[in-house]
């Protein structure tokens, strides 16, 4: 890395440089949606704030190796399946492939690797016997195979339960439970009617059965990491706040009393999307997703935005008018791109552009190294359009130094915040329309017939076609 990264670690409660096990390797592990119904928006904040954080990894020299999970097993998805009538696979296929679709649309890099749950039953299996030899889980009376939380000393550490309150011996078998319950937990369910009823359940030596959703996780990490590194611990896991306790504090357990090696050397943590000062959920009847966005006609790129501006540690406020500002957050980026690089650009010696460039690109790095934070780098962004504005309009130019258009466009591009708006097609025949129009308004101009320059103006509007006069010319733009 050419400068070092800096993560709040929710271990230590603590901003602590990233140190990988073996630079520039950087391993992260992130919790994905579990595909019983479609992701809600929510979701997508946490995977978007994991997003910015392997972009931003990458963009710092690290060789990034991201595995996510998809949940395709638990009680919801078979519960979910029973409710529909169809066999569990049959159930979550289509919202897998929705997840994809959604994740493409959010502009979200792909993981290198995605684990279904269904698909690593043997490492699973592998991983609850491994955890009975060594005598840190038993097999319950009614059948499941649960982890022993009293023989694993450590329990608790991450989200810094009270030692007090853990029920030695009671048992809880749900995938989620409530906070301050801390119990063991199942790591291997035997198998009822339902899971049978929806073909999810397999066979194992300590009986037929199905994972709890805590094992998944920890087993799927493992074989990834172990596969394509020769390693057992992770360098980053990562997840919304609400993973803390039980999920991930049951992944440490299992995966650390199966290999005697400390699971994942940083935990990073997203907090909740909120609306109307809510947590967005299906229970409080406010979830939207991301196929609503898209339906609606949202440009991806004012998401992204919207989500930049709050720091990931902290709740992010979705309303219609947060939504709308960043709209016009990303019609001013796209405005000044095509200023950079728009048609008649004239290439400028400005040292000026040059050093406001640098120093926006040096703002932003020390932003995001600052544990991610993304609302300093989009201001320093925003601070760059004014300030190299105000040196164009001197210039009356409609280009800039190149230096300052790949600082700008690495920034605001794709390879970080992804915040440029969506480019849109114009049909060939609109835009010849266009252009004749605009040659016949300009004819009109200089014959000062004013009146018809202003109807073939609004004649434009008409059709979604909005005009700017310009030292350079008339620019249009589709709406």
């Amino acid at each position: 890395m050419t400068a070092p990264v800096s993560l709040f670690n929710t271990l230590t409660r603590r901003v602590e440089p990233l140190q990988p096990l073996a630079p520039p390797r950087v391993t992260l592990y992130t919790c994905g949606p579990t595909v019983w119904n479609y992701a809600h928006i929510g979701n997508f904040r946490t995977f978007l704030f994991e997003d910015l954080l392997r972009r931003w990894l990458e963009q710092s020299g690290s060789d990034v190796f991201h595995i996510m999970n998809l949940t395709d097993v638990d009680d919801r998805t078979i519960k979910a399946a029973r409710q529909a009538g169809k066999r569990l696979t049959e159930h979550t296929a289509p919202f897998t492939k929705a997840f994809f679709e959604d994740r493409d649309y959010l502009r979200i890099k792909p993981a290198h690797v995605y684990t279904s749950a269904t698909a690593y039953m043997p490492q699973m299996i592998a991983l609850v016997a491994k955890l009975l030899e060594r005598g840190v889980a038993y097999k319950g009376e009614d059948g499941s195979v649960y982890f022993a939380i009293a023989k694993f000393p450590t329990y608790g550490r991450l989200s810094q339960l009270d030692k007090r309150e853990i029920k030695v011996g009671a048992r809880v078998a749900s995938d989620e439970y409530a906070k301050g319950d801390p119990s063991d937990f199942a790591l291997w369910k035997k198998a009822d009617a339902e899971d049978e009823a929806v073909g999810a359940a397999w066979d194992a030596p300590f009986g037929r059965g199905r994972p709890g959703w805590h094992l998944e996780c920890s087993a799927m990490a493992l074989s990834e990491i172990a596969k394509c590194c020769g390693v057992q611990t992770l360098d980053i896991h990562a997840g919304g706040i609400d993973l803390i306790f039980p999920h991930h504090e049951n992944e440490i357990a299992q995966s650390e009393g199966a290999t005697g090696q400390q699971f994942a050397r940083h935990w990073v943590h997203g907090e909740f999307l909120n609306v109307s000062g809510t947590k967005m959920s299906k229970r409080h009847g406010n979830s939207l997703t991301a196929r609503d966005l898209r339906e609606q006609g949202v440009d991806a790129a004012a998401v992204r935005l919207l989500f930049c501006q709050t720091h990931y540690r902290q709740p992010v406020d979705f309303t219609d008018e947060a939504l709308e500002a960043a709209k016009e957050g990303v019609r001013r980026l796209g405005e000044f791109h095509t200023r950079l690089t728009g048609d008649g650009k004239r290439e400028t010696k400005n040292g000026a552009l040059r050093e406001l460039a640098g120093k926006m690109e040096s703002d932003v790095s020390a932003a995001l190294n600052d544990d991610l934070n993304a609302p300093r780098a989009v201001a320093a962004l925003f601070d760059f359009v004014r300030a190299a504005n105000r040196e164009l309009d001197k210039l009356q130019s409609a280009g800039g130094t190149t230096d300052a258009q790949t600082a700008f466009e690495r920034v605001a591009g794709a390879t970080l915040l992804d915040v440029l708006p969506t480019a849109r097609a114009v049909d060939s025949a609109l835009a010849s329309w266009v252009e004749e129009r605009i040659a016949a308004r300009a004819q009109a101009r200089k014959s000062k017939d004013f009146k018809a320059a202003d109807a073939i103006r609004a004649e434009l509007a008409g059709r979604g076609v909005e005009i700017e006069d310009t030292p350079l010319g008339t620019k249009w733009k589709a709406r």
